[in-house]
């Protein structure tokens, strides 16, 4: 599994269709095409291999306020992502919504990372599901 690191890479995966949604969080996927051969040499791909799996996770400041519950969150989207059977296409999970602060007072407690689990968790299911229709 290989990270987008690029705005356009972002980019060109936001703008492709949401697979699944839950409550806060968001699933986009971009089918990767091989290059055609003219192409190649005149536009370098984003997506170099074609034939991976790519994942970012979108955590906007203005869902999640603290750097340390933007980075468990991000932690928690790349831990079960592993474990996920995505497609080869680009992936982005998106946070939507933020977590209620005041039940979960603490930025990184263990109830906000079991809450974020199991959404996430559902998030693939949903896309799995998605995939089988």
């Amino acid at each position: 599994m290989r990270r987008l690191r690029t705005r356009a890479q972002f980019q060109a995966a936001l703008s492709a269709v949401t697979v699944a949604r839950t409550a806060h969080f968001a699933l986009h996927r971009c089918a990767l095409a091989a290059p055609a051969a003219g192409a190649a040499a005149a536009q370098p791909p984003l997506f170099q291999p074609a034939d991976d799996v790519w994942l970012g996770a979108m955590v906007p400041k203005r869902w999640a306020r603290r750097a340390v519950t933007r980075n468990a969150i991000r932690r928690q989207i790349y831990a079960l992502a592993e474990g996920a059977a995505l497609p080869q296409a680009a992936h982005v999970v998106r946070l939507r919504a933020g977590f209620d602060r005041s039940r979960f007072v603490s930025a990184s407690s263990d109830a906000l990372k079991r809450a974020v689990r199991a959404e996430l968790e559902q998030l693939f299911a949903r896309a799995a599901r998605a995939d089988a229709s």
